[in-house]
């Protein structure tokens, strides 16, 4: 049993050796709550408090519970098969294949991942002869999904005017098509989990009885539904035992109510609050800037990270004047740090949006050095700039079989299967391309044509106007106002043209009367390219990372680079305008710096690239809000 608890501090031996009671752990950055989870799990069986299936633990991610489960099986011995360990959509589906008739579930029911259902409701779209313009299948997945995760069926959904009850109509006739498959998406499985307990009493009693103990893991992360969930399957003789961070709730967009740890405390009128404030990640200074940075925040539930490895290195801030400067700053202090034997894999370059990322792998490109995108794609792989891209290789060839077989019906413009099959038969047959034989065929694609040819007129345009042209009169522009992730994708379509015209500087080009289409839009392609073709580095190979901070959430590196510190950007101007916005902003800043070890770079740009003009900034109030005394300015 010493052995087990060798080596907790004094905070997390109590959480870990707590008696049975409802307990919230107030776990900081960097300061062990893993351990302290699989170690509270390990010491409730050794000591003989609980049997493994009389242990219900929540993960979000498989990753998480994969570690939590492998740690343990080298603390006590384990029959894995009685505990329930895993996300909140695998123990529900677990939940729902045990009492699948309880569930009224076919016994192999299938689960549809986001693709499939979107597939499925532009089907059931088409069937019910909706207009997919005015409601687009993105933006009905979207409503669909949350009103699940907020624990709505589509009878209780409240719609005031025509269109709202369509959209519940829509949901309506969803439900019953899932149902009559025999399918379920995520979201479902969680609220037809929670809907078998909560009427079926003695069902939901067994489970109470069952699961004396219930640890959850990022209680911040929770919805509404799955705190809901997890109320249900507490019985009086249970524990609920919560582990989470308020000022790392960084996911309201997904869903995520910061405010469950509190009505957690209320509700369960919680006594034993521990907070978990040794941190052994980071050094002080990094420390002092995430505690001064947070403090703005109201509400908090309190803590104040410390450290006993020294203060440490100061924060490093630096003041560019253009943010291709601010990437080419990167890029010297990068090489500097590699001279000194600092691993690239141990260096991550943060940013708040996407579309960043793209002027810093340029940067990393043209010195050649080797990065990986974490959690996303490069910039020109993304899907809206290959879309983009195959609009742009049609004017400047329109023989491009695969530019147009990418985007003859992105977005829908009702050119469908057995269309395309007949265009590619009679380009077969007269040995041309896919566009010269729209003629022979006719139909809607003579309209896609006749776009192409409109688009083809406006090349005269300075390149950067001309992507931007293109990106309006494709529809790209607006089908993606309509995306759930439509923000980042229109920022990224910005930034194309915004690629293009860093394009145009750098080459130093002068614009000629001819040959204007064969020069600029060529070679930019060519650029695209061969950017899209090189430097995405392999999984073993030592690489920088890039990624944005809600990517980098959960992961820790020597060095971190947090850019793009600017007003509008970060915070970004969205979230700015309201308080519980701007909270989750200054949060997701905290998540950031707590993401370095040893040495924190912040820098902003004074000037940036903005929809292909330039557009004059200031360093963001987070800056402000770190002490001096942590920060050393460059020059």
């Amino acid at each position: 049993m010493s052995d087990l608890l060798r080596g907790l501090n004094p905070e997390q031996l109590a959480a870990v050796t707590l008696s049975p009671q409802h307990a919230l752990i107030l776990a900081g950055a960097g300061s062990g709550k893993t351990r302290v989870l699989t170690t509270r799990i390990a010491w409730l069986l050794s000591t003989g408090q609980a049997r493994p299936q009389e242990i219900l633990a929540v993960t979000f991610t498989n990753k998480a519970a994969k570690e939590m489960l492998t740690r343990l099986s080298t603390m006590v011995p384990l029959h894995a098969r009685g505990l329930w360990m895993g996300t909140f959509h695998g123990l529900c589906n677990r939940l729902l294949r045990t009492h699948y008739r309880d569930a009224g579930l076919p016994q192999l029911f299938q689960i549809l991942d986001s693709a499939d259902q979107l597939s499925t409701i532009k089907r059931l779209l088409k069937s019910l002869n909706v207009d997919d313009e005015q409601y687009p299948p993105k933006d009905m997945q979207h409503f669909i999904n949350k009103q699940k995760d907020q624990g709505r069926r589509a009878t209780a959904v409240e719609a005031w005017d025509k269109q709202a009850k369509m959209r519940v109509e829509i949901y309506e006739a969803y439900e019953a098509q899932c149902q009559k498959e025999g399918v379920v998406d995520f979201a479902e499985l969680l609220l037809r989990a929670y809907e078998l307990l909560m009427r079926n009493e003695p069902l939901r009693r067994h489970y109470q009885e069952r699961f004396r103990h219930i640890l959850v893991d990022e209680f911040q992360d929770t919805n509404l539904l799955q705190y809901r969930w997890l109320k249900c399957l507490t019985g009086e003789g249970s524990a609920l035992f919560c582990v989470g961070d308020d000022d790392q709730s960084i996911y309201g967009f997904r869903g995520a109510e910061v405010g469950n740890l509190r009505d957690f405390e209320r509700e369960f009128k919680v006594t034993s609050v521990i907070r978990l404030e040794q941190n052994y990640r980071s050094h002080g200074n990094i420390l002092d800037a995430a505690n001064a940075l947070i403090k703005n925040n109201e509400k908090r539930l309190g803590k104040n990270l410390w450290t006993e490895a020294g203060s440490g290195e100061p924060i490093r801030i630096y003041n560019a004047w253009s943010d291709g400067d601010e990437a080419r700053w990167m890029v010297d202090e990068v090489r500097s740090l590699v001279r000194q034997g600092h691993e690239r894999v141990e260096m991550a370059l943060l940013y708040r949006s996407n579309a960043q990322s793209r002027v810093l792998e340029h940067a990393l490109f043209s010195a050649g050095l080797p990065y990986r995108v974490y959690g996303g794609l490069r910039f020109f792989e993304r899907a809206e700039i290959k879309h983009a891209l195959a609009y742009l290789r049609l004017i400047a060839n329109s023989d491009d079989d695969t530019a147009l077989m990418r985007v003859i019906n992105f977005p829908t413009r009702g050119i469908g299967t057995r269309s395309i099959e007949q265009l590619q038969a009679s380009a077969k047959n007269g040995g041309s391309s896919l566009f010269a034989a729209i003629p022979e065929v006719g139909g809607k694609a003579v309209l896609f044509a006749g776009l192409i040819a409109k688009m083809k007129e406006a090349a005269d345009l300075p390149l950067p106007e001309l992507i931007d042209h293109v990106v309006e009169l494709s529809g790209l522009r607006s089908h993606y106002q309509n995306d759930k992730e439509g923000q980042d994708r229109l920022s990224n379509l910005d930034e194309l043209v915004n690629a293009a015209a860093s394009f145009i500087a750098e080459e130093d080009r002068v614009r000629t009367t001819e040959g204007h289409l064969s020069g600029d839009l060529a070679d930019f392609l060519t650029h695209a390219a061969l950017e899209a073709g090189e430097h995405q580095s392999g999984d073993s190979e030592d690489a920088i990372q890039l990624m944005t901070v809600h990517a980098a959430k959960g992961l820790e590196f020597n060095v971190v680079f947090v850019t793009g510190l600017e007003e509008d950007l970060f915070p970004h101007e969205n979230a700015a305008r309201e308080p519980k916005g701007l909270e989750e902003e200054r949060r997701l800043m905290y998540v950031a710096i707590t993401r370095a070890r040893h040495r924190l770079y912040l820098s902003f740009a004074q000037t940036r690239m903005l929809h292909g003009q330039t557009r004059y900034g200031h360093s963001s109030r987070f800056i402000d809000e770190i002490p001096e005394a942590c920060v050393r300015r460059l020059t």
